[in-house]
């Protein structure tokens, strides 16, 4: 410990150098003691001046390589949770935020998205984030072109909207369309996946599941959907497709309407995962258990739709 004392207060001490060389080996110090020991993420946490000091370092504009490495030690400290609330005050949120959205270099974002999503994981953080304008800015993020930050805003969006007042805000910043849009653009399961997971906790809420509702051929496309490749994509299409048939009879129209339906779903509820494999079988019993009315059409109307298990 007194070790890991005296090598925190000479790296502290070389911060403060003008000289950028004995900067940079202060912060490569901080960073290898900070890595695996918690206790030595409590010490330099505790040590007089040693967050400003690393925020200061991360906002540096004349060195991304002093940025990343100070970006670093503080997602280091983010790891002990008796950290994750002090770190997250409204300074370094906002300023987080900015690096974000900066389009200087991809590997600051990631960090800085990675760090949020550590403080983010302390369920009293979360609605910190809401009012700070973190989760419109990954929505931001997340509609540009894919770079290779991508995952790193979904990976913290998805944290974020645990929270029921996240998700307001998320649906109000047009969460839903990029989502969507990132899903049917994406050649990237994982990705795609990732957006679909954060569509199921969106429709969790009533204003979520609204804005899904109102998506152009939603119902169409989570059939697609089903019909792909990926398995977490399959997953999230099917756990949409069930809260979408629990609000919606139209929304079960449109589903039987479409004659590959049935087939998709028995395909899935035989060659899924174990998770597809319920969601799919609670498919079929949902619209089993349908209507009539509902699942073989108007009787009144001289055509009707047939399912065929």
């Amino acid at each position: 410990m007194a070790r890991a004392q005296e090598a925190i207060a000479e790296s502290l001490s070389e911060l403060q150098s003008e000289f950028h060389e004995n900067q940079q080996k202060g912060l490569l110090t901080l960073v290898s003691i900070t890595k695996v020991s918690p206790q030595n993420r409590n010490l330099l946490a505790q040590a007089d001046g040693a967050i400003s000091t690393l925020l200061n370092l991360s906002m540096s504009a004349y060195s991304t390589n002093t940025q990343l490495l100070a970006l670093s030690i503080l997602f280091n400290l983010s790891l002990n949770p008796n950290l994750k609330q002090s770190l997250a005050d409204m300074d370094k949120i906002l300023f987080l935020n900015s690096v974000i959205l900066s389009y200087t270099s991809a590997e600051p974002s990631r960090l800085a998205a990675s760090l949020l999503c550590s403080l983010a994981m302390l369920d009293k953080n979360k609605a910190k984030f809401g009012v700070a304008g973190t989760v419109e800015a990954l929505i931001k993020a997340i509609s540009r072109p894919r770079g290779p930050a991508s995952h790193h805003f979904l990976s913290t969006l998805s944290e974020l909207v645990q929270f029921h007042g996240n998700c307001t805000v998320a649906v109000h910043a047009r969460a839903v369309p990029v989502l969507i849009k990132l899903v049917e653009n994406s050649d990237c399961g994982d990705l795609a996946g990732t957006s679909l997971s954060i569509l199921c906790l969106l429709a969790r809420f009533e204003e979520g599941l609204t804005a899904l509702k109102e998506s152009d051929r939603i119902v169409p496309f989570m059939i697609e959907i089903l019909k792909g490749k990926c398995m977490l994509s399959k997953e999230g299409a099917a756990d949409i497709l069930l809260r979408l048939f629990d609000e919606s009879e139209e929304c079960i129209r449109d589903a039987v309407r479409l004659p590959e339906f049935s087939s998709v779903v028995a395909d899935l509820s035989v060659r899924g995962s174990v998770r597809a494999r319920e969601k799919a079988s609670l498919l079929m019993k949902k619209l089993m258990e349908a209507n009539l009315d509902i699942v073989y059409g108007d009787t009144g109307n001289t055509t009707a739709t047939y399912l065929q298990w």
